[in-house]
């Protein structure tokens, strides 16, 4: 519901950042297209980043990115949806996956990813003069034709599932069933993408390294070209297994998780250098987000801070990520709020930026949140969203309230019950989600949640549920 109204070392990073700065009149900015990076972390919970409460309490100051924090606005409600998969679907389409079929993990060897029906943020971006590039994971689909070269990306680099996947290649039956190991791969558009080396467990290690070395290149490249950028950068680190760079290994004392915390903090601080050095900081919108809370598996558990639940549920841990966003000038600094944001706004805030008009030919649950990232409002521009675990309709969250269809679930093992009579928490004065009543005086709330709960079924009446698994070509008049 809206409101009305292979690691580098850092001097030779440093050097080569030196020797490609271009002069100031070599890239005049267009003020109306800033360049875009979106970096998207993997399974870091809510409460892993000094700013967030964590920090040094987890093993590792994170100072980059808590400095990135004071130079922008954080989100303490910035919402997304419980599983990797959805989430960054609903960051590429700005639609809630449930209606692109993409609203679980898929499981390997499984059809997989959008179809090519949906229209990407970097499908809308190249249509205004961006050069789009991305690099990392993409768990968006994995065959010819649904990766991200062929999904609006000029050019990708990255692994096409997740990084589970390492694990398969040191374990001898996997060999000895002659199963097809992941790649990590790379394309540009209108071309094959091609296969490079198996992701095991040392490419594991090294990958978000390089992730950050062609970051940078790219970016350097698209200065030279004066062109406008998007550079989406979904790094692997935290996903199990958790390791860090053999540059990390050992740095904190305090374990490998401890560790990737650092790794992760001085791969955001090298961008973050990157972007000063080409000179173009007032001209970026620089974005550090995750994909979903934390994982509940030791050695590899996170923290979701001061909420209950892990990912793959409908708790507040599960949907709660980190959410910071700088852009100088324009968007405040030092600023915290509470309110309401979900992933799918992002879709819609940046092609409005951008001046890319969102498609009309489908539902865009992303809603324009423009005015308040800017500090022109106070207040968001939803006031809730219903919560999807994979294909079930789990809860409903408005304002400081939810309402849950299915018993609290702290972690995903056991799959949730049904209730038969949903309960209302206030998440004020209830954060942790332990007091939901079935009646209460706050049972008023009910109203506009399900009115959330009508308008989103409505509309799939008009416009019918893509289902996971659809191959192209797709049409929504034909369905299959």
């Amino acid at each position: 519901m809206t409101r009305s109204t292979g690691s580098v070392p850092l001097f030779v990073t440093a050097m080569v950042l030196t020797a490609l700065v271009p002069t100031p009149s070599a890239h005049a900015a267009d003020p109306n297209k800033p360049n875009i990076v979106f970096v998207l972390m993997d399974n870091l919970g809510y409460g892993e980043v000094g700013v967030y409460g964590g920090g040094v309490l987890r093993g590792a100051a994170t100072p980059r990115i808590d400095r990135l924090a004071s130079e922008g606005t954080r989100l303490t409600n910035y919402n997304v949806e419980a599983q990797c998969t959805p989430s960054r679907s609903a960051v590429m389409t700005g639609r809630f996956a449930i209606r692109s079929g993409t609203h679980s993990v898929p499981l390997p060897g499984t059809p997989d990813g959008l179809t090519q029906w949906e229209i990407t943020i970097a499908e809308l971006l190249s249509g205004v003069g961006y050069t789009t590039g991305h690099f990392g994971k993409w768990h968006l689909g994995s065959e010819q034709g649904r990766l991200p070269n062929s999904q609006g990306f000029d050019e990708w680099y990255g692994i096409p599932r997740t990084t589970d996947e390492a694990m398969y290649p040191s374990q001898a039956h996997a060999h000895a069933a002659d199963i097809p190991f992941m790649h990590i791969m790379e394309g540009r558009k209108g071309e094959m993408s091609r296969d490079l080396v198996i992701y095991d467990l040392d490419q594991r290690r090294r990958i978000d390294a390089e992730i950050t070395r062609r970051t940078i290149d790219f970016m350097q490249r698209s200065v030279a070209a004066d062109k406008p950028f998007y550079a989406y950068v979904p790094f692997t680190l935290v996903h199990f297994p958790t390791l860090p760079n053999p540059a990390f290994a050992g740095k904190t004392g305090h374990g490998d998780f401890a560790d990737s915390l650092a790794e992760m903090d001085s791969n955001v601080g090298q961008i973050l250098d990157a972007v000063d050095a080409l000179q173009i900081r007032d001209n970026t919108i620089f974005v550090f987000a995750s994909d979903n809370g934390p994982d509940p598996t030791f050695p590899s558990q996170g923290s979701a801070g001061p909420w209950s639940g892990y990912y793959f549920t409908h708790m507040e841990g599960s949907l709660r990520a980190p959410f910071i966003i700088r852009w100088p000038g324009r968007v405040p600094a030092g600023r915290v709020s509470n309110e309401i944001v979900h992933a799918v706004d992002t879709f819609s805030t940046l092609a409005a930026t951008a001046g890319a008009p969102v498609p009309r030919d489908r539902p865009i649950d992303g809603v324009d949140q423009s005015e308040f990232l800017l500090g022109n409002s106070e207040k968001s521009a939803r006031d809730g969203f219903p919560v999807f675990v994979a294909d079930r309709l789990e809860a409903v969250k408005w304002r400081d309230y939810k309402i849950a269809f299915y018993e609290t679930e702290r972690d995903w093992w056991t799959p949730a019950a049904k209730l038969g009579v949903p309960k209302i928490f206030n998440l004020v004065t209830d954060p942790k989600e332990e007091y939901g009543a079935t009646l209460t005086p706050d049972g008023w709330v009910g109203v506009p949640m399900m009115q959330i709960v009508g308008e989103f079924e409505a509309s799939t009446r008009q416009y019918p549920l893509i289902q996971p698994g659809t191959p192209d070509p797709y049409s929504p008049r034909r369905g299959r």
